[in-house]
């Protein structure tokens, strides 16, 4: 009996330190001290892995000109924030890591992929961004951090890090669930921080109402850099795991995903254009598009409700997006959103796993939306063979796509 108090107390301990030597470490960080931790997980980019890869992505289709190749394995792969200086690319995951992805002789293919800031604990780092100034902002599950030279201390395992959001203060604790958890975030035009917050519920009942649209809790909130100043900017979101301002006029643009159950037809997805602060995007009264929800059906919804410039096929689960800036892609293309979905999974037959390209006109409306890359499902078999998450932009104008299911980057360039 003595014996197994003993070991629960040291079971105890050790569990209780966990948190305490995590925030002891990111302490030491942000007075610039060493942690002790030496180690980096380091992923391996050749042998056969890769030649599976890029077996698959022999199925891939793409409009002719364009190839798509191996960028890096990258385990776990979701969210991509470019570094602004060419040196690093960051990546995301919905488990505990972040990767930092080095192509150092500039050949278009990672050399490098190894664990960022070993020292610090993540929980649910998906979504990574920078500032255009070179400042890594990383949006966990409940915590945010600032990396104010992360391109440039990468190479350590101790790296300059400090808190915008505490843990514990992105969204109530009573709040915090397994599900649509994966935040994005973005420096707008008016160098202000904004994140994205899925709400937990497939449709959130009517007592949580208050509580959500006074959190921002399904929807994106905003802030100054410095985590000061928190206030809701958009209203009636399910869960966007997808935004980017549009660069011809700073409008906020964002991907929502929708009601699930309703059937295999409806809702659809959605992509939104945000014109003001305070604009209310139909949920929970609407399910996705202008279908209503069998919950709230009978309730009347908020006056001046924004739907959807574009209704994207039901369950095809559009995630990350960004809108296209570069000279590398023919002139259709540039001002457009690209935009990764990640494909169904409640759907009788699957769809999805495929970027989608959407041209944006001078004034802000769109144009035609069309499958730009597929390939990813077997049409016959109903399997995935990857499931894309987001779309980020290097500087030589070619696109990476994210898979988080075979756990790669991908690399798709224009070579006529």
């Amino acid at each position: 009996m003595k014996g197994l108090l003993l070991s629960s107390a040291v079971a105890l301990g050790l569990a209780l330190a966990g948190p305490a030597l995590a925030q002891s470490n990111l302490e030491k960080l942000s007075q610039f001290k060493t942690t002790g931790v030496t180690e980096f997980t380091v992923v391996e980019q050749g042998g056969e892995n890769a030649a599976a890869i890029r077996k698959i992505l022999e199925r891939i289709n793409l409009p002719d000109g364009f190839e798509i190749d191996l960028y890096a394995i990258v385990p776990d792969a979701r969210h991509i924030a470019v570094g602004p200086q060419g040196v690093v690319t960051f990546v995301g995951t919905r488990k505990t890591d972040v990767w930092a992805v080095t192509d150092r002789n500039k050949d278009r293919v990672a050399d490098e992929v190894k664990g960022f800031a070993p020292s610090i604990d993540f929980a649910i780092p998906n979504g990574p961004c920078f500032s255009r100034d070179g400042f890594l902002y990383i949006a966990e599950q409940n915590r945010v951090l600032v990396y104010p030279a992360a391109e440039f201390f990468y190479e350590s395992p101790d790296v300059a890090a400090f808190e915008v959001v505490p843990e514990g203060d992105l969204i109530p604790a009573d709040e915090v669930s397994y599900n649509h958890t994966a935040r994005v975030c973005r420096i707008g035009p008016d160098d202000k921080l904004y994140i994205s917050l899925g709400q937990p519920f497939n449709v959130s009942p009517p007592e949580k109402m208050e509580l959500y649209e006074r959190t921002g809790i399904g929807g994106i909130i905003r802030m100054n850099r410095d985590g000061t100043n928190r206030e809701v900017y958009t209203y009636g979101v399910r869960n966007s795991v997808g935004m980017d301002f549009n660069p011809a006029n700073g409008e906020l643009w964002f991907t929502d995903n929708q009601v699930d159950g309703m059937g295999d037809l409806i809702p659809p997805g959605e992509l939104n254009r945000q014109t003001e602060m305070g604009q209310h995007f139909g949920f929970p009264w609407y399910g996705g598009g202008s279908t209503r929800t069998n919950e709230y059906k009978g309730d009347e919804p908020p006056a001046d409700l924004v739907f959807p410039v574009v209704e994207m096929d039901a369950h095809a689960a559009d995630l990350g997006m960004t809108f296209y800036t570069g000279r590398q892609f023919p002139a259709m293309y540039r001002g457009g959103i690209f935009v990764a979905q990640h494909g169904s999974w409640n759907r009788t037959d699957p769809i999805g796993a495929r970027v989608m390209f959407t041209a944006v006109n001078d004034d802000g409306t769109v144009g035609e939306t069309k499958v730009f890359a597929d390939g990813w499902l077997d049409e016959e078999t109903g399997e995935y063979l990857g499931r894309p998450v987001d779309v980020a932009q290097l500087q030589d104008g070619s696109i990476l796509v994210s898979d988080d299911l075979v756990g790669a980057v991908y690399r798709i360039s224009y070579t006529r």
